[in-house]
């Protein structure tokens, strides 16, 4: 399994527009916010169908990158909330026919979608709690419940996300030295790190959250700032590595 940017795109953003619809499904929160989500994505959406012509095309993903483009970028007008999960579900399918272009055998390929779709919920769970920890500040009278339940799901994820990475062929390998990775262990090392500074921050998270002053929403975020560094560490230096 090789790193693929437009897969790693579409992956982001078809995770990030789950969670989206996650949040704004209830209607208790502005539109701005969505128009904020679906605006970003629909760029990385288009970024990963770039990168697909550029770097190898899969007719299928790079299909898909277009469609949920467009979607993000339709639904920034007045939507029923069910139509915002259309996006994603498209998504979805171009990120497991990107993953299974480079799988080999039945094992890799059920392998390599379990890994893209895990990352996809890790990623856009991570993502979209970021920027709502920000949205307070636009919307301050927001219920906590939206970002707890955003935590909630990096919370679950995260052991997901990781048992998906040392599944054979997987960071098991690189620790012991099976696959080399090209500098002397010290990415195997570095994605233990990343693994464990994620799993505190995301848990210290949550135990700000169970304040009850604002700050802590604030506080939550500056967190989410470190995680979403962290947690990209996770599922990507695992896969580059992979991928040699």
């Amino acid at each position: 399994m090789r790193l693929d940017a437009a897969t790693v795109l579409l992956q982001w953003a078809s995770g990030g527009l789950l969670f989206c619809w996650l949040t704004t499904r209830n209607s208790e929160i502005g539109r701005g916010y969505t128009w904020l989500l679906h605006g970003v994505y629909a760029a990385l959406a288009m970024g990963a169908f770039a990168c697909g012509l550029v770097l190898g095309v899969v007719p299928v993903r790079e299909g898909a990158s277009l469609i949920v483009a467009a979607l993000a970028l339709l639904t920034l007008r007045k939507t029923p909330p069910h139509r915002l999960l259309i996006a994603p579900l498209i998504g979805g399918i171009g990120v497991v026919a990107g993953a299974l272009d480079v799988a080999g055998g039945l094992g890799d390929s059920l392998l390599a979608t379990f890994r893209v779709v895990i990352g996809a919920m890790f990623l856009g769970a991570i993502t979209d709690a970021m920027l709502l920890g920000h949205w307070y500040l636009v919307q301050p009278g927001m219920p906590r419940k939206l970002l707890n339940d955003l935590v909630d799901v990096m919370y679950w994820a995260l052991p997901l996300e990781v048992a998906a990475m040392l599944l054979p062929t997987g960071m098991v390998s690189v620790i012991n030295g099976s696959i080399d990775d090209g500098w002397n262990g010290t990415l195997g090392w570095f994605w233990i790190a990343c693994v464990v500074a994620t799993a505190v921050l995301v848990v210290v998270t949550k135990a700000a959250l169970k304040e009850r002053s604002y700050s802590a929403v604030m506080a939550a975020t500056g967190l989410l700032y470190l995680a979403i560094l962290t947690a990209f560490g996770v599922d990507l230096v695992a896969r580059a590595v992979l991928a040699s």
